[in-house]
């Protein structure tokens, strides 16, 4: 039709071959952008067009000038050859994204049995020979030594129980399986219970919680983002040395909360930083701390399903921070309370907090030496 439209515009001021030209055009475009039927479709119908409308005399399908036949047979032609050109393109196309595929779900299996064979092998190695010694030797030990024993299987029965966890974890997330419940919460209260919760872990690093009281709050998934920033701060306690500075800041940025947690483990300069996110890998500082690879790639994963990004920088002086945002929405309104309810309460708290919550709030300063544990 916009063909036709085009012609007859042009009709008069052109000659009948720049008209074919206009129709040839859009041959192509078809045959570029719809199947093969559709351009030859697209070819008879155009050649119809020019036909009826354009080629004297008109009206009819008669052709007195036998140089059109061959107008219209390269109209054909260049239809059928495009849309087989665009079929072949779009065939490899599809044969390249499933070899990519094949190549990425080979390397993620290749990876998972490494993984499983190691770092999954290692905890129940330390396991069984402990559990051994005790059920030999446990008798005739001295208590602290049986007691050091039994804590060493303690932890590396919790250390096997969180990989396989994250594995799971990590299925769930590629499944789609994961249903993310949102509502409003402070992320306050999101830290605070990620720092509690990894309180033992951390106790060797001197934690720094920045977080102000005055935040906004915002609509998420609380225990997944409560996951997504313990995965920041484990990190952040496996990989770097004991003592250092481990720094949980929140702030507004614009439309996104920014999360960030800061380290200071040394020279990150050869660090990929990308790299860290993928499953099943380890940045160059990693490599000694074990695990399974999946922490930063499941935070990021938690992180978009909020519609919010995770990425990786350097920390002036030596170091890695971590940084997650998350949306920002408008909080609904408070519906205001009955006289009789204001009245009946007078000195209390806001209703459905307790004092000890309503009062409790991170400091709007960044802690001094003293460890947030």
């Amino acid at each position: 039709m916009t063909s036709t439209l085009a012609g007859y515009a042009m009709r008069g001021r052109f000659d009948l071959v720049n008209i074919a030209m206009v129709y040839l055009l859009a041959v192509v475009l078809v045959a570029l952008y719809r199947s093969r039927g559709a351009a030859i479709a697209a070819s008879i119908l155009c050649v119809a067009a020019f036909d009826v409308l354009f080629v004297p005399p008109e009206g009819t399908f008669t052709v007195h000038d036998a140089q059109y036949l061959l107008t219209f047979a390269i109209m054909l032609g260049v239809g059928m050859i495009v849309s087989r050109l665009v079929d072949r393109v779009r065939r490899q196309a599809r044969e390249h994204a499933l070899l990519e595929i094949e190549t990425e779900t080979e390397r993620i299996r290749s990876a998972l049995l490494a993984s499983i064979s190691h770092d999954l092998r290692t905890p129940l190695a330390v396991m069984a020979g402990a559990s051994s010694t005790l059920v030999e030797s446990g008798e005739r030990m001295q208590p602290e030594a049986r007691q050091a024993l039994a804590r060493s299987v303690f932890d590396q029965s919790r250390e096997l129980s969180e990989r396989v966890s994250k594995l799971l974890q990590m299925t769930r997330l590629d499944a789609g399986a994961i249903k993310v419940e949102r509502d409003w919460t402070s992320i306050a209260d999101v830290a605070d219970s990620a720092v509690r919760r990894l309180r033992e872990r951390l106790a060797a690093h001197r934690l720094i919680v920045d977080i102000p009281g005055d935040l906004p709050l915002v609509r998420v998934d609380a225990a997944l983002v409560e996951q997504a920033l313990g995965n920041l701060l484990e990190n952040a306690a496996k990989h770097t040395p004991p003592g250092t500075i481990v720094r949980l800041r929140a702030k507004p940025d614009g439309q996104k909360m920014v999360l960030s947690v800061e380290d200071h483990g040394g020279d990150a300069a050869d660090v990929d930083l990308e790299r860290m996110f993928r499953r099943f890998q380890h940045g160059s500082m990693e490599g000694t701390a074990g695990g399974v690879g999946l922490g930063l790639a499941i935070c990021r994963a938690i992180v978009r399903l909020h519609g919010g990004d995770s990425w990786a920088e350097r920390t002036p002086g030596g170091g890695m921070t971590f940084r997650i945002s998350l949306p920002l929405e408008h909080p609904p309104e408070m519906p205001t309370e009955m006289p009789s309810a204001t009245a009946s309460e007078p000195d209390g708290p806001p209703r459905g907090r307790t004092p000890e919550r309503a009062a409790r709030r991170y400091p709007s300063e960044p802690a001094t030496d003293d460890p947030r544990h």
